[in-house]
């Protein structure tokens, strides 16, 4: 006789975890959400009386090889925390406020305590965030993935008034690059740094690599609610230029002074170890901006000022110039 246990799938571990994490999640529910965590699907009640032409905007995403730092330090909260964070900081550029989070875990075996530390940090975020944890899925395939390894997507799902989508269509010569500190890496370039560094070397800089990623939530809110805010750009994967293009119009280019700020020391350090040639580095890296806010140039000191009142700490990085849609660092 083979049960399913056999077959390198414990269904009373994931009925552990989820007993695990009812009460985390629970604790990011609003009154908006009608069902609880093991149902077939989330219900979440959008208030319409508060908009007048409701868009929802969605996102999905993954933490990526970030992964492997939990695996090697045995954190795994904080790989949460970047995950929901990462989500919303991609709707919040577009204007719309966090709704819910969804989650989805793949694991070759599943670990009740591991879990519960990665929704733990999922709940911590979310509330940050000011959003729901209504769900997601826990899958546990014996073959699929190394002893100790496990995968995380995300989805979030917003709301943002038609007429108040930021779609950067008005973005024009004369206007002011803001640039957000990071807090490092954020969730990009860690293949690149397995390629450099050993595991030793690895734990040695470790709170350097696994520093969470921001959320920039809360201070697009106060901008959106005080400033003209022409376009915003949360620089993930392919750096500063590659996301600062997506929002470009063509008639355009974005002039960047990458002497306005200081490159934090961990960029420093993976350039210097692997010897990394400067245009892989900004490709690859954020280089310690996070995000990029467009506004007019009367704004900049106005818009300076309150960033540096929500204690993130920002620098004008560069003007909008005629061009062809490029950036040019």
């Amino acid at each position: 006789m083979v049960t399913y246990k056999d077959a390198g799938v414990d269904i009373d571990a994931a009925e552990e975890a989820v007993s695990r994490i009812k009460k985390l999640a629970r604790s990011t529910f609003s009154p908006a959400v009608l069902t609880d965590i093991g149902s077939f699907g989330g219900l979440f009640a959008l208030d319409k009386s508060a908009y007048k032409n409701p868009v929802l905007v969605s996102s999905c995403d993954g933490v990526g090889t970030k992964l492997r730092m939990a695996w090697t330090t045995g954190t795994y909260d904080t790989v949460g925390q970047d995950l929901v964070n990462h989500c919303c900081n991609d709707i919040a550029v577009m204007g719309a406020k966090p709704l819910f989070f969804l989650d989805y875990i793949g694991t070759g075996k599943l670990k009740p305590d591991i879990i519960e530390q990665i929704i733990k940090g999922f709940s911590v975020a979310c509330k940050q965030n000011n959003c729901a944890l209504i769900g997601g899925e826990m899958a546990e395939m014996p073959g699929m993935y190394k002893p100790g390894e496990f995968d995380l997507v995300g989805t979030i799902v917003g709301v943002v008034e038609k007429d108040q989508i930021i779609n950067s269509s008005s973005i024009t010569t004369g206007d002011q690059l803001m640039g957000v500190a990071s807090s490092g890496l954020h969730t990009n370039g860690y293949s690149l740094i397995y390629k450099i560094f050993n595991e030793t070397e690895l734990l040695q800089h470790k709170d350097a690599l696994m520093a969470v990623h921001l959320s920039y939530v809360y201070l697009i809110t106060l901008l959106l609610k005080k400033f003209t805010v022409k376009g915003m750009a949360h620089v993930t994967g392919s750096g500063i230029a590659g996301n600062l293009e997506r929002i470009l119009p063509k008639s355009v280019d974005a002039r960047i002074n990458r002497k306005a700020w200081k490159t934090p020391d961990v960029f420093q350090l993976i350039q210097k170890k692997g010897n990394v040639p400067d245009a892989d580095m900004w490709q690859t890296y954020n280089m310690g901006i996070g995000l990029v806010v467009v506004v007019k140039k009367e704004d900049v000191s106005s818009v300076l000022a309150e960033i540096k009142k929500s204690k993130h700490q920002a620098y004008l990085i560069g003007e909008v110039v005629t061009g062809k849609g490029m950036v040019l660092i």
